[in-house]
C-alpha cells in the first residue's frame, strides 16, 4: 500500500506532465542506466526484489534516475511509502510522518520515508529525522545532488547505504530515446516519429548525460513539428539543435558540481596539461562562473604550485586579472586564457609550503631566543653584546658568509627545499652548497680554532654548547665549501661518471658528486651506521636510481665493502689520518707500510683513466697560537714556540713528501701536490679558549702538551694571558690543506711538491 503527500505529488503522472515524467519506469525491467549499481546480482537489486531494502541514500547528478529509483521501489514494496520534498517540508511534516509509521508498525508493517533533496534540511530537520531512522521506525530513501558526507548529517549517512549514480552513457541515452518512441501509453507509439540519426547524435551528445534533458528535447521537437504529407514527424538535425541549443551543463556554484570542477581545473593546471585546464576553465566560463573566483585561484596556485620555479608566474597572473578588470568580458576570457595556460606551461615546485612547517615549528617548539650576533646593536650592544660577532655578507666574497641564522635549538632544521626545475634549479644548487657547507661546518671535527687539541691531525669538537657559541660567526662554512670547490676542481667529474668518497661524513662531497654526476653512480663510506643512517635519510627525496650507495665502512676497507670493481673518480677528505693512526689516544709515528698498501689498494680501484684525489690537513701550516698573543720577546714566548712546533711536528699524519713517495710506490704514474691556506676572522669564545687549558684529557690537551716541556707555573701563566688577550675575540685563523691528485699510468714524473 502506498500514501503519497496529496501536497507534493511526487510520483502521480497523467497525460498532460512533461514526457519525462510521463516515461519514469515504473519496474526495474524498465529501468535504463546504472547497471553497476541495481544490474542483474548487484545488491541494491536484491533488496528491492526481496523488499528488504534498509536506509539508503541516492546521490548524483540530475537526470540520473534517483527519484525513478524512489518510485521503482514505491511500486515493488509492501512497506507504507511516504514521500516528501525536503524544500517544502518542515520539521510538522516529518512528525506526522513518524505518527503516522509508528501506527502502521503496530499494525505490522514498515514505512518507508522517501525524502527528496534531503540536503535541504536544515540541522534541525534532520535532527528530527534521526531518532526514527536509527530506532527502525522508518526506512529513509534520500535524493540529493550534493555530496552527502558534506551536506547531510554525518549521523544519518552513517546509518544509510550511500550508492552514487553516475551520468548515463550514450547508449544509455539512445536506448531512453527509443523506449519514448516506441511506448504506446505513455511516449509517442501512437505517433509517426521519424527520429533521423545525426538528429540523435546531437540530442544524445548535448543532453550530457541528463535523461531528463534528453526527453525534455526529444519533447520540444516532437510537439513543435509539423506532420509531413505522410503523416510523419521527421526530427532533423536543425530541429533537433533547436530543441536543445545549449548543452547541459551541470554546475551549481554551490554545490559538489562547481567544487569538482574547479578542483579539476587546478589539478589539471598542477598537472601542467593545458588541453585540461583549458577545457575546464571552458566548461566554468560557459556555465557563468565568476572569473574573478577563477583569478583568485589561479593567483593561490601561482605561489603554492609553481612559487620559485618561475616567480614570474605570480606577475603575469596578477597582470591578467588587472587587464580583466579594465576589459570584462567577453574580451577579458583572453587573459583568463592566457593566466591559465602560462601556470599550465610553467614549471612546478611546492617548495613555498616550507613556510608552513616552519609555522608549525613556531606553534609546536618551545620559543627560541634570536641569536646575539642577530639582535639590535642599535640599543644594547654596549651593555649586552647584541650584534657582536655579526659577519656583515657584503663584506665578503659572493656576498655570502656561513653564519647562524637560526636560533640554536633549531640549528639544522630544513624549511626550505628547493626544486629542480626552473628558475629554482639555477638557485637550488647555490641554496644546497651553502647549506652543506655550513652544515658541515657545524657538524664537523675541523670547523674550529681548535688546532692544539688533536687526534690524528683534526681538532677535536668540544661540548655541544662550545659549539654552538663558536658556529655563531664561525667561517668554516666558506672554508669547506673552497676546498670542495678545489677537490671538485681537481678531479674533472663528468656526467656519466662512478665516483667513490672515502669519508662521506655530512656529504659535503657526497652531493656535489650526484649534482655533477647524474647519469653515473656514487658510492659514499660513513665510519659508523649512525653517519650511514642519515646520508640516507638526507637522500631519501631523491629518486630511488640517483640516492647514493652508503656503506658503513672505513678508508682502508673501501674494496672489501663496494660491490663496484672500478671508479672514474675516488675523493675523500681527511682520509689518510684515519690510514696511518694506530689507536685514538695514542701520538705514534705513522705505520710506514700502511700508507703505500692503502694507495695501492686506491689504485687497484680505479679505471685506467681514473683520478684520485684528497684534501688532507697540512700542519705544517695550522695555525700556531703563540702568533695570535703579546708575550714581548722573553724566554716565555720562546718556550711556548718551541713547546707548540714540537706538538705539531710529533704529529703522526704524513706529509705531503711522503704521500706523494708512497703513491709513486703504489703504482701511480702521475701524481700532483697543491697546497692552498685559507685565513677567515673567527670569534675565539672564552669556552674554547678556557677549553684549551683542561689538563688530564684524552687526547692530551695543548695544556697537556705544553706540560710536558713547560713548568706548571708557565702553562698558568699562559692560560691568563690567553684568557685575557683571546677570549671573546676575533683574531686571523689559518688552515692549510694539500691536495693529492694522482693517476694511473707507466709514465712517472716526480711529484711537484
Amino acid at each position: 500500500m502506498t500514501r503519497e503527500a496529496p501536497q507534493y505529488n511526487l510520483f502521480e503522472a497523467s497525460a498532460r506532465e512533461p514526457l519525462a515524467a510521463r516515461m519514469r519506469p515504473r519496474t526495474l525491467d524498465e529501468f535504463i542506466g546504472q547497471d553497476r549499481i541495481i544490474g542483474p546480482g548487484r545488491l541494491l537489486r536484491r533488496a528491492i526484489q526481496a523488499d528488504q531494502l534498509s536506509s539508503v541514500i541516492f546521490y548524483g547528478p540530475p537526470g540520473t534516475g534517483k527519484t525513478t529509483l524512489a518510485r521503482v521501489i514505491a511500486n515493488s514494496t509492501k512497506a507504507r511509502f511516504i514521500a516528501i520534498n525536503a524544500v517544502l517540508a518542515g520539521v510538522k511534516d516529518i512528525r506526522e510522518a513518524v505518527a503516522e509509521a509508528q501506527a502502521q508498525r503496530r499494525a505490522g508493517q514498515r514505512t518507508i520515508l522517501f525524502v527528496d533533496e534531503v540536503h535541504r534540511f536544515n540541522k534541525a530537520q534532520q535532527d528530527a529525522l534521526l531518532p526514527w531512522v536509527e530506532s527502525g521506525v522508518l526506512t529513509l530513501i534520500g535524493a540529493t545532488t550534493e555530496n552527502p558526507y558534506f551536506e547531510v548529517n554525518k549521523a544519518l549517512v552513517s546509518r544509510s547505504r550511500i550508492f552514487a549514480l553516475e551520468p548515463l552513457d550514450e547508449e544509455d541515452l539512445r536506448a531512453v530515446a527509443a523506449q519514448a518512441l516506441a511506448d504506446t501509453e505513455r511516449g509517442y507509439g501512437r505517433l509517426r516519429v521519424a527520429l533521423q540519426q545525426d538528429a540523435l547524435d546531437h540530442l544524445v551528445n548535448v543532453a550530457n548525460g541528463d535523461a531528463r534533458a534528453l526527453l525534455n528535447a526529444l519533447e520540444l521537437a516532437v510537439d513543435t513539428t509539423e506532420p509531413d504529407a505522410d503523416g510523419r514527424i521527421v526530427i532533423t538535425r536543425e530541429v533537433a539543435e533547436e530543441s536543445i541549443q545549449r548543452r547541459a551543463v551541470l554546475y551549481d556554484k554551490e554545490g559538489d558540481a562547481h567544487f569538482d570542477t574547479i578542483s579539476a581545473f587546478i589539478k589539471s593546471v598542477r598537472g601542467s596539461d593545458p588541453d585540461a585546464a583549458l577545457y575546464w576553465l571552458a566548461k566554468m566560463v560557459y556555465a557563468g562562473e565568476d572569473p574573478r573566483y577563477v583569478f583568485r585561484r589561479l593567483l593561490i596556485l601561482a605561489g603554492e604550485d609553481i612559487g620559485m620555479a618561475d616567480p614570474q608566474a605570480l606577475v603575469v597572473v596578477t597582470a591578467a586579472a588587472q587587464a580583466f578588470d579594465y576589459v570584462g568580458l567577453p574580451e577579458g576570457r583572453f587573459h583568463l586564457a592566457q593566466a591559465t595556460l602560462y601556470l599550465a606551461t610553467a614549471p612546478k615546485s611546492n617548495s613555498t609550503l616550507g613556510f608552513f612547517d616552519a609555522l608549525a615549528a613556531v606553534q609546536h617548539e618551545r620559543e627560541a631566543e634570536v641569536p646575539d650576533h642577530l639582535k639590535d646593536a642599535s640599543r644594547d650592544a654596549e651593555g649586552f653584546g647584541h650584534g657582536e660577532g655579526y659577519a656583515y655578507p657584503h663584506a665578503f666574497r659572493d656576498h655570502w658568509v656561513a653564519q647562524q641564522y637560526l636560533p640554536a635549538a633549531l640549528q639544522g632544521k630544513l624549511f626550505y627545499q628547493p626544486s629542480d626545475v626552473g628558475h629554482e634549479a639555477t638557485v637550488r644548487v647555490d641554496v644546497l652548497r651553502r647549506r652543506e657547507a655550513q652544515v658541515a661546518a657545524m657538524v664537523e671535527a675541523d670547523q674550529a680554532p681548535r688546532t692544539p687539541r688533536t687526534r690524528g691531525g683534526r681538532p677535536l669538537l668540544e661540548r655541544s654548547a662550545d659549539r654552538w657559541l663558536e658556529r655563531t660567526v664561525s667561517r668554516a662554512g666558506e672554508r669547506l665549501a673552497a676546498i670542495r670547490d678545489q677537490v671538485f676542481t681537481l678531479a674533472r667529474v663528468e656526467r656519466h661518471c662512478t665516483v667513490l668518497d672515502l669519508k662521506a661524513g655530512t656529504g659535503l662531497l657526497t652531493w656535489e658528486a650526484l649534482r655533477l654526476a647524474p647519469e653515473g653512480q656514487v658510492w659514499a663510506l660513513t665510519a659508523d651506521e649512525a653517519g650511514a643512517s642519515a646520508l640516507r635519510q638526507l637522500s631519501g627525496n631523491l629518486p630511488e636510481l640517483q640516492r647514493p650507495h652508503v656503506v658503513v665502512a672505513a678508508p682502508h676497507a673501501a674494496l672489501r665493502t663496494v660491490e663496484l670493481d672500478r671508479f672514474d673518480v675516488i675523493l675523500g677528505r681527511n682520509v689518510l689520518a684515519d690510514v696511518v693512526q694506530p689507536s685514538v689516544d695514542q701520538e705514534a709515528t705513522a705505520d710506514a707500510a700502511a700508507l703505500p698498501s692503502f694507495l695501492s689498494s686506491l689504485h687497484s680501484a680505479l679505471a685506467s683513466s681514473g683520478t684520485l684525489v684528497l684534501a688532507e690537513p697540512d700542519a705544517r701550516g695550522a695555525q700556531r697560537l703563540y702568533r695570535l698573543v703579546d708575550l714581548g720577546d722573553g724566554d716565555l714566548l720562546a718556550a711556548l714556540r718551541d713547546a707548540e712546533e714540537n706538538i705539531y711536528a710529533s704529529l703522526s699524519t704524513p706529509t705531503p713528501h711522503e704521500v706523494a713517495t708512497a703513491a709513486r710506490e703504489a703504482g701511480f704514474g702521475e701524481v700532483r701536490i697543491d697546497s692552498r691556506s685559507f685565513t677567515s676572522r673567527e670569534r675565539l669564545t672564552r669556552a674554547v679558549v678556557a677549553g684549551w687549558f683542561d689538563e688530564g684529557t684524552t687526547p692530551p690537551s695543548y695544556a697537556d702538551h705544553l706540560l710536558r716541556v713547560m713548568p706548571a707555573t708557565d702553562v698558568d701563566a699562559l692560560r691568563s694571558v690567553f684568557l685575557r688577550q683571546l677570549a671573546e675575540s676575533e683574531s686571523a685563523w689559518t688552515v692549510t690543506y694539500y691536495f693529492v691528485t694522482a693517476r694511473p699510468g707507466t709514465s712517472l714524473r716526480e711529484p711537484l711538491v
